[in-house]
């Protein structure tokens, strides 16, 4: 898998031009055997790379990002294209009139837009199940899901047909599909990074975050999209590993890696889990079905019948519940803060399992078969209600299928999140495995 600074480094040298490397992403993009991608495009593509190509003709620094093609979450504003969010419903809005602001910054950089990738419709899933577009093969094994809603960013970047993606995360959607795929996914501290221009789904939640096979590429691609680098880690690293729900539903391989990296970290178990989870569900509910009210009320019928009627019921929730929701959530962000004010990063699981197979999409949560479209994110979704930046990072399991932890860091202090990932990656604890199957060169 090439990395997106080899890729930069190659082409600010002049060993290789972007646009050989846009027309071989280009190339990949379109023999795409894991329905990860939505459009290809390919004359965009070629434009940018031509002018890093011009810009390194004229001795002219193209960026830190030089010629590395890219793809984005169908939910982002591309120039001239409907923005569709994954939904047939949104095939014929008017094409959007600027590119988001996230790919604005990784042009400036030298980056080159190839795609626009698959999602949950909406973003309201954790599974990459598309009504429209199709469901998003995992790489390690296309019999198996991909994860979502960011499902088609992580299985392109698993699959080696692209160095890094862009997706979003509202309660776990770039970290899921990080770790069944086996790959790095940042969801950065809540509003850190850029949301003008992507179609949301529920705004107190809403992030967007890079996926890559490296961890300096995320680091690279972080500091681009932030407009600065991130900050390095200061004095010693604090570390609690999270208890209660975290180790209730958990691979042992999990488990065994935390307790690895942090075998004498106290055991934290954060007040009232369960409910945060349910709270963060009914928020999201109502500020995705609140959203989509106008137009359910007019084609509610060319929804994904299972979005369809998730959305609804958000649009029924009455507003006092709502408010007593995030009322308990500023009680226990207030509590959080008192837990964890005496430590820099908090370790836990990203999913509670390795990718279940799309024909039967269950998962095991507290003994009971459960579904994967609503459950994979038993330990994103709590996270994401506190707001802090987390980085999925993948365990070292060549053969296996892939395994990821979640690091959760503070806000400010995200240069212990990258300084931890670095020790454990260099330890043999975490790190990318190229999907055995694309090692022997079987690509279908």
């Amino acid at each position: 898998m090439r990395t997106a600074a080899a890729i930069a480094a190659a082409v600010r040298a002049g060993e290789v031009t972007a646009t050989t490397v846009a027309q071989q992403a280009i190339a990949a993009l379109k023999a795409d055997a894991y329905v990860a991608v939505t459009r290809v495009l390919e004359q965009r593509a070629l434009a940018e790379a031509a002018a890093v190509d011009a810009k390194i003709a004229q001795g002219q620094d193209p960026g830190p990002l030089a010629g590395v093609p890219y793809g984005v979450k169908d939910l982002f504003d591309v120039e001239g294209l409907p923005t569709t969010a994954g939904s047939a419903v949104r095939a014929n809005v008017a094409p959007a009139s600027a590119d988001a602001e996230a790919i604005r910054r990784l042009k400036a950089a030298g980056a080159v837009l190839t795609s626009t990738l698959n999602m949950d419709e909406f973003a309201y899933g954790f599974a990459t199940i598309n009504a429209t577009y199709g469901t998003t093969r995992n790489p390690h094994d296309p019999a198996r899901l991909a994860g979502g809603s960011s499902g088609g960013s992580a299985a392109a970047v698993a699959a080696g047909l692209l160095p890094f993606a862009l997706g979003s995360d509202t309660n776990g959607s770039i970290r899921v599909p990080a770790s069944l795929c086996g790959l790095y996914g940042l969801k950065p501290a809540h509003a850190s990074l850029p949301l003008k221009g992507t179609f949301p789904f529920a705004e107190s939640f809403d992030d967007i975050g890079p996926f890559t096979g490296s961890l300096a590429d995320t680091a690279l691609v972080w500091g681009v999209l932030r407009g600065e680098p991130i900050p390095e880690a200061q004095g010693k690293t604090r570390i609690a590993r999270l208890g209660g729900r975290f180790r209730e539903n958990a691979d042992p391989a999990q488990l065994a890696a935390i307790d690895a990296i942090a075998p004498s970290a106290p055991l934290l178990e954060l007040p009232d889990i369960a409910r945060a989870r349910s709270a963060a569900f009914l928020i999201t509910a109502y500020e995705g079905g609140h959203l989509h009210r106008a137009t359910l009320a007019t084609s509610a019928l060319a929804y994904d019948p299972a979005v369809r009627d998730r959305l609804l019921a958000g649009a029924l929730l009455p507003e006092e519940l709502y408010a007593k929701a995030n009322a308990f959530r500023a009680d226990f962000l207030s509590r959080l803060n008192s837990l964890i004010a005496d430590f820099d990063l908090l370790l836990a699981p990203a999913t509670p399992c390795t990718a279940p197979l799309i024909a039967d999409p269950r998962i095991m949560i507290d003994g009971a078969l459960s579904p994967a479209r609503a459950d994979l994110g038993i330990h994103t979704q709590p996270i994401t209600f506190t707001a802090l930046p987390a980085l999925a990072v993948p365990l070292l399991r060549p053969g296996q299928l892939p395994l990821g932890l979640q690091l959760i860091g503070k806000s400010g202090g995200e240069g212990a999140m990258l300084a931890l990932a670095a020790q454990i990656e260099h330890d043999g604890i975490t790190g990318v495995t190229m999907p055995e199957r694309l090692i022997a060169g079987e690509l279908t």
